[in-house]
């Protein structure tokens, strides 16, 4: 990656970011411990609580050692779709340029084999990837010593990197909606398609997700696709998902049911995606080689589809919400926009920026589109989101159960 930067004629907005040796560049710099299988989640948390902010403090570049752990890897289908599915979500976050070094943990008899999947994923064990087996050194209490052992090795090595100015073309963004059903979330919705306006105006790329709530605006979006095929993409991955939920109680048979307004709840949700060409179509947790906007599968549910995104390459998130939330999506800070001043002031603790202010008139989209974009760009670099105040974010790494368990 070209990172003379002062070579591009045209000025740039930039960020405070960490480069890493491969040229990709992170917003935060965590070390995460995985889990092929559930088996291992409790061994994964002890070792990453033993790592207290007061131990750390020794390592002010490391944001954190954090848990990914997840309900799935045993009990399911051994090949396939479900499984590779799960495996690229997480060797995908472990490539996400946000963790710096990563420990991956198994029992020992998941369906989801530790060695397989690191070969299939080719992770290549080193000084910022290691793995343990709990049934290879004799329990849970011997592999937390050996991952506190491990993770200690790991901390001088992260915790080697500095923050520097880099243009705004190399955040990745993905944009959620906690609640896109609902109409009056417009306003904080049009405010963050203005700010992706911004972002891909500067090279950046942002990730747009949620196929069965966008399916009734599909005909506008393929509109905007940047070729037929992209268009072509984009309604397998719908039609996909009208067959799966064929006959069940899901948001596509409801929509259904009553398609003006459904049509009028997917164009409020399509506002966050602002009003350039969509790029490109990506399956769930398929690593984003585009620019601009990009479409990628995934649930509305958004622990599900952040997840994803960020196994992509996300960088941040940002939700629209007009209910409320107190979604985190580590590593990737969150950003979270109230769609009413009623809102942000009834969960203040919880949300970033108030987007009120368009719905009175005081401040028009792309205002407040332009704050979004400048408030991305300083948390991008350092500052931290109310979501991270927090300490949100944790338990919210889902990889999508689309499979058959046992």
């Amino acid at each position: 990656m070209d990172l003379d930067y002062n070579k591009h004629r045209a000025p740039a907005d930039t960020f405070q970011g960490i480069v890493r040796a491969d040229g990709r560049v992170a917003t935060r710099n965590y070390i995460g411990i995985f889990v092929v299988g559930n088996c291992g989640a409790t061994t994964a948390r002890r070792i990453a609580a033993w790592f207290t902010e007061a131990r750390l403090r020794a390592w002010p570049g490391v944001d954190g050692v954090v848990a990914f752990t997840h309900e799935i890897g045993c009990g399911m289908e051994m090949t396939g779709e479900p499984m590779d599915l799960l495996r690229r979500t997480i060797a995908g976050t472990i490539r996400n340029p946000n963790i710096g070094a990563a420990l991956v943990i198994a029992l020992g008899c998941e369906r989801n084999n530790i060695d397989g999947f690191l070969q299939q994923e080719n992770l290549v064990q080193g000084p910022l990837l290691k793995r343990l087996v709990m049934q290879e050194l004799g329990g849970t209490q011997a592999t937390i010593d050996a991952g506190i052992a491990a993770v200690s090795e790991m901390l001088p090595l992260v915790a080697d990197v500095r923050r520097q100015a880099v243009p705004a073309r190399h955040l990745v963004l993905g944009l959620q909606a906690d609640a896109d059903e609902a109409i009056d979330a417009a306003t904080a919705t049009a405010a963050l398609g203005a700010a992706v306006d911004l972002l891909v105006a500067q090279g950046g790329t942002a990730i747009l997700s949620g196929t069965a709530g966008l399916a009734p605006a599909a005909g506008r979006l393929q509109e905007r696709a940047a070729s037929p095929e992209v268009g072509v993409q984009l309604a397998r991955r719908i039609d996909w998902w009208k067959q799966h939920g064929n006959g069940r109680d899901t948001r596509l048979l409801r929509l259904a049911q009553a398609p003006a307004q459904a049509e009028a709840v997917a164009e409020a949700g399509l506002r966050r995606a602002g009003s350039v060409p969509l790029a490109a179509v990506y399956d769930y947790a398929r690593p984003i080689a585009d620019k601009g906007l990009v479409f990628m599968d995934a649930p509305n549910y958004e622990a599900v589809s952040a997840t994803a995104q960020i196994a992509a390459g996300a960088t941040m998130v940002c939700v629209a919400t007009s209910t409320g939330t107190g979604f985190g999506a580590l590593p990737a800070p969150t950003l979270k926009l109230a769609a009413s001043s009623a809102l942000y002031a009834a969960m203040e603790d919880d949300l970033d920026i108030d987007c009120g202010p368009v719905a009175d008139g005081s401040v028009d989209v792309a205002q407040m589109g332009a704050e979004i974009f400048a408030r991305l760009l300083r948390h991008a670099s350092g500052e931290k989101t109310r979501a991270e105040e927090l300490g949100l974010g944790e338990n919210e790494f889902v990889p999508w159960p689309i499979g058959v368990l046992a």
